[in-house]
């Protein structure tokens, strides 16, 4: 395999980690924090999980270290999609177990959780480790999205553990992958397995979040990754002058993506998928707020301008959402077939107008064509609409381009509108990790074994106070339990992690409101750059702006 020069350099680079994990093992003790409860149906979940529910929270701090010192086998998986760091936290958890006893193994089973399944496993050695130190992907032992949530699947994963001598399990992954982390350290206590469960926040979203875990690994890096793209756009529209760029980021079910990306770049528009919701905003009121800012700026700096825009907008606009529920309704079951027999668009249109309320209809009848066919295309294993294909960027840009025809029509508007569409997702998701997201990741795993050798299960590797240098980093555990509520998914009621979405009297999201009106006319732009990772700190060790603007 050819190495790019960067790669060869970043194999060198030495993570940072928290002062008190670079304190020998034999140095580092627990302090007890409070018991914990969950975030929401205290008594459904301590009911779920009665062997692991309720612990306390702790911090490692300097002082004799009071576990047994045994041989210990590891199993670690990647769960769901990629984030930059990944590999990293592998790394870290290596690292750890090497350093405590050269006997301790780690075992990487492939493709996720179903290569706890299946079996399929790789045990990790410095020649393999080596060649993934500070890189990014997943591909070091590969992911996957298989659920692991029923008594079955428990079984085999124990039964497989119990071949190899696993004596714990790390599972690195986002809200859905943590769950079932939780579910499964709660059947391997009940069923006196010996096998503990650690998991780690992994998500770019930013959805994984709480007053605990400050940040999901991944969002640094990602986030950075976007904004130097959208940077760049921004230059190239201040340079022609003649578009309007409209970037979708990545960001389905919250718009941490979106917001952080504003701050780092000032577009012109950015919309927030919670405030849209919260103010009950129609596609409509959008579409007028993004023309009037480019009938302003065309009266002032000129026809060009971005707009960033997050994946899952249109499941925060709630006539949308209503629109998305009839549709749903109307092709459930034999009807989708009835549907999809239909020779011609123009029959199909008559039998969604026949099938959708009046209000419905409304909102489905002021759609570009090629977004209502969107709504139908695919549909999910659930028979829902696919709402990650919406392209929504180009159903406002489409909109506004009514918009400010009808304007022109009326003498009120006089520019020009071109149109250009982004959408950035996969591009930030195995990029090279940024310096904290190296750090970050590097500590986690290496946390995670600290757990494991103090005898924790159903807890998340935890590191905090990450707005200050790697050294004043405090490394610690938390019960997943304590960030679960019980949500309605597929007919029945689940304990789920719950999401974290933008918090609309956040710092973040306050400084990005009171700057607004201001970037939407200027041309304010910021070109963020490339991700440095040589350099002074202040360049190359920078947190996010979320982070900074939170912890202040």
């Amino acid at each position: 395999m050819k190495l790019s020069p960067l790669q060869i350099a970043r194999y060198q680079y030495a993570p940072k980690l928290p002062g008190i994990l670079r304190n020998s093992v034999s140095e580092i003790c627990v302090k007890d924090g409070a018991p914990t409860a969950s975030v929401a149906d205290q008594e459904k979940i301590r009911a779920l999980f009665p062997n692991t529910y309720g612990k306390n929270e702790i911090t490692f701090q300097k002082g004799k270290n009071a576990s047994v010192d045994k041989k210990t086998v590891v199993g670690v998986i990647l769960s769901g999609g990629q984030a930059p760091g990944g590999h990293n936290v592998i790394c870290g958890l290596y690292d750890a177990l090497k350093a405590t006893n050269p006997e301790n193994v780690l075992i990487g089973f492939k493709g996720g959780p179903s290569g706890l399944l299946d079996n399929d496993f790789i045990v990790f050695d410095d020649e393999y480790i080596n060649q993934y130190r500070n890189t990014g992907g997943f591909d070091i032992i590969g992911s996957g999205r298989t659920k692991l949530e029923t008594q079955e699947q428990f079984a085999v994963v124990a039964e497989n553990c119990k071949k190899h001598g696993v004596n714990a399990l790390v599972i690195i992954g986002g809200d859905d992958s943590n769950t079932n982390a939780a579910v499964l350290a709660e059947y391997c206590a009940a069923n006196n397995t010996g096998i503990q469960v650690i998991g780690c926040p992994k998500t770019i979203d930013g959805d994984l979040k709480n007053d605990d875990i400050e940040c999901s690994f991944g969002f640094d890096t990602a986030t950075k990754t976007y904004s130097e793209i959208i940077g760049n756009i921004c230059r190239d529209a201040n340079s022609a002058k003649k578009y309007w760029h409209f970037v979708k980021v990545m960001g389905r079910s919250a718009s941490h993506v979106a917001l952080e990306c504003a701050l780092q770049t000032q577009p012109n528009i950015c919309l927030i998928g919670e405030e849209v919701a919260a103010k009950k905003m129609s596609l409509a009121q959008i579409t007028d707020y993004i023309a009037d800012s480019v009938a302003n700026r065309a009266a002032t700096a000129g026809n060009f301008g971005v707009a960033i825009i997050p994946e899952g907008i249109v499941e925060f606009v709630p006539e949308f959402s209503m629109l998305i529920a009839e549709i749903n309704e109307l092709l459930a079951g034999a009807k989708a077939d009835a549907f999809n027999a239909l020779p011609t668009w123009a029959e199909k249109y008559a039998f969604i107008e026949a099938g959708l309320t009046k209000e419905a209809m409304a909102v489905f009848a002021i759609l570009p064509r090629t977004i209502q066919q969107q709504l139908f295309l695919e549909r999910d294993p659930h028979g829902n609409v696919q709402v990650s294909l919406i392209e929504s960027e180009k159903l406002f840009s489409e909109m506004v381009k009514d918009n400010l025809a009808a304007r022109k029509a009326a003498g009120t508007y006089n520019g020009k509108f071109a149109p250009i569409h982004h959408f950035l997702g996969y591009e930030g998701r195995c990029a090279f990790p940024s310096n904290f997201d190296a750090d970050y990741c590097y500590a986690l795993g290496y946390n995670a074994f600290m757990l494991i050798r103090y005898g924790y299960t159903g807890y998340l590797s935890k590191v905090s106070n990450l707005s200050k240098p790697a050294e004043e980093w405090v490394a610690g555990g938390m019960p997943i339990t304590k960030m679960m509520n019980i949500e309605r998914r597929h007919g029945a009621d689940k304990p789920v992690i719950r999401k974290a979405l933008v918090e609309l009297d956040g710092k973040p999201f306050r400084y990005f409101e009171e700057h607004r009106a201001e970037w939407a006319v200027e041309t304010a732009y910021v070109y963020p750059g490339a991700i440095q990772y040589y350099g002074p700190s202040e360049v190359c060790d920078q947190t996010t702006k979320t982070l900074a603007l939170e912890k202040g």
